[in-house]
């Protein structure tokens, strides 16, 4: 009885947590509301010089790794230990897949002089400034909630492994879940606001 009372208290804590990360970010989307409205072409442009294709396939690998935790808390639940492993193995996977994509975007861009600050872009308009200093704050900042995503699916796993995370004491995965369903979620925003912009 205390144990379910502990995992209703765990997950409480863990719906607050997400609340907050909800306010951060939503903080940061109407800052964008209030550039875009100022600097619209400027935003326009901005969009333009990032890589659509790359966002997508991000977009694709987080909804795909976004079902496989789901479905890893499925199989802890009916007790398929293996296919929780082989699940959690392929979603921290995408994680890596996704940072990797970013890597070589954000690479791509600081190789042009984009990036805030930078000579061409402080030369230039200011309003394309100001996107790409939200462009790198905002998906620096979600690829650090990624990182972090990992390394709770990551701690998730050994649990797993360990038999600590079984069909009847699931709560540090679905916890995990959850984050990672944020992390998720967050991108489906980010995605159109940088990538779709018009």
């Amino acid at each position: 009885m205390s144990a379910r009372i502990d995992e209703t208290g765990i997950k409480i804590g863990m719906w607050l947590f997400l609340y907050s990360e909800i306010i951060l970010f939503g903080g940061l989307f109407v800052l964008y509301a209030v550039y875009f409205h100022e600097y619209p072409e400027h935003f326009a442009v901005g969009g333009k010089e990032l890589d659509r294709i790359i966002g997508a396939i991000n977009t694709v690998v987080l909804l795909v790794s976004s079902f496989t935790v789901a479905a890893s808390i499925t199989a802890i639940q009916r007790d398929a230990r293996k296919h929780t492993i082989g699940l959690l193995l392929f979603s921290i996977f995408c994680g890596f897949i996704f940072l990797i994509n970013k890597y070589f975007e954000w690479g791509a861009k600081i190789h042009h002089d984009i990036f805030p600050n930078s000579e061409t872009l402080v030369n230039g308009e200011p309003g394309l400034n100001i996107f790409f200093g939200l462009y790198y704050v905002i998906t620096g900042l979600h690829g650090l909630h990624v990182i972090i995503g990992m390394i709770l699916l990551s701690v998730s796993l050994a649990l797993v492994l360990m038999g600590k995370v079984n069909k009847s004491r699931f709560a540090m995965l679905d916890n995990s879940g959850l984050y990672w369903h944020l992390v998720d979620l967050i991108w489906i925003f980010v995605f159109p606001l940088f990538y779709l912009v018009l």
